[in-house]
């Protein structure tokens, strides 16, 4: 072979390869684009993900809360928004949102679901958009569950304070005791309530108006037993149902408030009470079973370790409850907690003073108030 043929070979050879290179580079140019499938591009809208190749989708929104339970409202959250899932990305994110949380004793609407998290983005894609709110849940109806005894043809609600002298008012007769500002809270309210019971005290008016002074507190009295102070009576258990629910006393009341076991707490022992107090509460549901009886965990002593009285009280919740769980229209209410001796006894420290009459009248009313008709 000549030099020329040599050359020509040699050229021919380098040009082939020349060729074969730009058709390689040729073909992987002209092959189908996978970055619109595989690579994510812009994010997606909806829950599968939008656009060819898209992001994660946004998260569904959270469902509803259930509606609350008669006893406490609703607790029930809302489920969780689902997955968005991209149809591109490697990687969908996902993004939770939050349920709505149920209304609580009946106060309404519930709080709205949070927004649901930004979805991550899927392999070579961008993040998801963030999922909507979940729907607020339904309100609870707790409320419902709440016995109301007052009359609804715009008459006053019959209310009976039953107890011993710190009923009466001894202390602060001038206010008729916790008496006048719970009934100035009703008055401020536009509500309507009239005491009634067998023996009379307090103001002649209240806030402006016409003072009912009528109450069942006698001073000295324990539950049922006879104590140093109550000149030889059994107790308050005596006056049920006469005279606490003769016409001439107001008759039958539609809330009966109970406050008692002071004075046998320096006599007897808390096993004591709490079976004298079993009885009587019995006796008073028998002889009234549409009234709504309401028992007080006592206020403290300004002197002593109260020990007697904390003993009691702890006892009260499992008789209320143990009547409440067999249908009664029974509850309790704390006066024990919260109650300051030193600021909210007067002299003697037993009787509370102004202060102290309040606290127990604001603790009655938040729980009278709202079933008291307008």
């Amino acid at each position: 072979m000549s030099i020329n043929q040599e050359k020509r070979t040699s050229l021919a050879t380098v040009l082939k390869l020349v060729l074969f290179s730009v058709a390689l580079v040729a073909e992987g140019c002209s092959s189908p684009a996978s970055s619109s499938s595989n690579a994510g591009g812009g994010s997606g809208n909806s829950e599968s993900g939008g656009g060819s190749g898209g992001g994660s989708g946004g998260a569904v929104a959270g469902g509803a809360g259930q509606a609350g339970s008669l006893s406490s409202g609703g607790s029930a959250a809302g489920s969780g928004a689902q997955s968005g899932s991209g149809s591109g990305g490697a990687g969908a994110g996902a993004g939770a949102g939050a349920g709505g949380v149920a209304g609580l004793g009946g106060n309404g609407g519930a709080t709205a679901g949070g927004a649901g998290q930004a979805g991550s983005a899927g392999v070579g894609g961008a993040s998801g958009n963030a999922g909507s709110a979940g729907s607020a849940g339904a309100a609870g109806s707790g409320g419902g569950s709440a016995y109301h005894p007052c009359p609804t043809d715009g008459s006053a609600c019959k209310i009976l304070p039953l107890g011993d002298s710190i009923t009466f008012g001894v202390n602060d007769e001038g206010n008729g005791g916790y008496r006048g500002p719970l009934f100035a809270s009703a008055v401020a309210a536009a509500r309507k309530l009239t005491f009634t019971g067998s023996l009379s005290n307090g103001p002649t008016t209240v806030s402006g108006q016409m003072f009912s002074q009528k109450n069942e507190g006698h001073s000295g009295w324990g539950i049922s037993e006879v104590t140093p102070y109550s000149g030889g009576k059994a107790g308050i258990a005596t006056v049920v149902p006469t005279p606490a629910f003769n016409a001439g006393s107001g008759g039958t009341p539609d809330i009966i408030l109970l406050h008692i076991g002071t004075n046998d707490a320096s006599n007897f022992s808390a096993t004591q009470m709490t079976a004298d107090l079993s009885g009587f509460l019995d006796k008073i549901i028998s002889n009234a079973p549409n009234a709504y009886l309401l028992v007080a965990q006592i206020i403290p002593l300004g002197y002593g370790d109260n020990a007697v009285i904390k003993t009691y009280n702890q006892s009260i919740p499992g008789l209320v409850q143990q009547r409440a769980n067999a249908g009664k229209h029974i509850a309790i209410v704390d006066m024990f907690t919260g109650f300051t001796p030193s600021t909210m006894l007067g002299s003697d420290s037993i009787h509370p003073n102004t202060s102290g009459y309040k606290f127990m009248a604001d603790h009655w009313y938040s729980v009278i108030g709202p079933l008291l008709p307008q």
